[in-house]
């Protein structure tokens, strides 16, 4: 049952293929002269209820979630988008089964080492750093993001944030303690801290905040993702699972981005 409906799928997609190409396309010229997210953040949601619906194991949802971020990552460079966030594993992902988070560690493994060798990576001077408590990750996954980050340091120009062992609240509490180690140690002043001051101890110091932030598989919250960058962030909830994201679906986000008029507080 479950390989037909698998089967039943991906016939339609191939028949339906040729009339999404030609829609991305008619979008694709729509938006790409417009205004583009200088920054955008990915909540990569629903790896395990798309698994579920072809009656797949919760580990193949994650595996073919990994291969779509890559191919998202894909367009985002197609489209000019200089920073991307993928939110990969929170904090709260360590309460989920052993076999489970084991498997999903196993996998980013694999990402962070392809990285090095990656003609893209390097086509693109894409810079690529992990945030999150790095030190709770397991030691391999820890040495393949330090060998990802050297390979990739001296470049700029692009920049791809993954967010791994990352909670928003565990990050403000990280940069509340710099502060706080700074201000005993007389290199910071009590009344000197302000917004500009966290902002520049958090993971993310010196990057622009996510324009816009994407969330797959229909919940509607940011689940302590980037809750300080995010204030000013436009949000967009798809009903799409992860997996089953596609450009097409990728260009309206960007469609309606543009449609809207950010006006950051005021």
């Amino acid at each position: 049952m479950v390989n037909i409906k698998a089967r039943l799928i991906k016939i339609q997609n191939l028949i339906l293929r040729p009339v999404y190409k030609v829609y991305e396309w008619k979008l694709y010229r729509e938006i790409k002269d417009k205004s583009i997210p200088v920054h955008i953040g990915f909540i990569l949601d629903g790896n395990r209820r798309w698994a579920s619906s072809l009656g797949f194991e919760p580990e193949e949802g994650h595996r073919y979630g990994f291969e779509k971020a890559k191919e998202v990552l894909g367009w985002c460079l197609e489209l000019g988008i200089k920073t991307v966030t993928l939110y990969v594993f929170s904090t709260e992902n360590f309460k989920r089964s052993k076999n489970e988070v084991e498997h999903i560690f196993n996998i980013a493994e694999k990402a962070f080492r392809e990285i090095p060798s990656n003609p893209e990576v390097h086509k693109y001077s894409v810079r690529v750093k992990a945030i999150g408590r790095i030190e709770c990750l397991p030691e391999s996954l820890r040495e393949a993001i330090k060998k990802a980050e050297e390979a990739t340091a001296a470049y700029n120009e692009r920049k791809l944030f993954i967010a791994i062992g990352y909670g928003g609240r565990s990050e403000i509490v990280d940069a509340i303690k710099k502060i706080a180690v700074e201000i005993l140690n007389g290199k910071l002043r009590v009344d000197d801290v302000n917004e500009e001051e966290v902002s520049k101890h958090l993971y993310t110091a010196g990057e622009p905040d996510p324009d816009l932030i994407i969330r797959t598989s229909g919940e509607e919250r940011l689940s302590n993702f980037l809750i300080w960058q995010s204030a000013y962030s436009e949000l967009y909830f798809t009903d799409v699972h992860w997996p089953s994201f596609r450009k097409i679906d990728f260009w309206r986000i960007i469609r309606s981005y543009q449609r809207r008029n950010r006006r950051f507080g005021a």
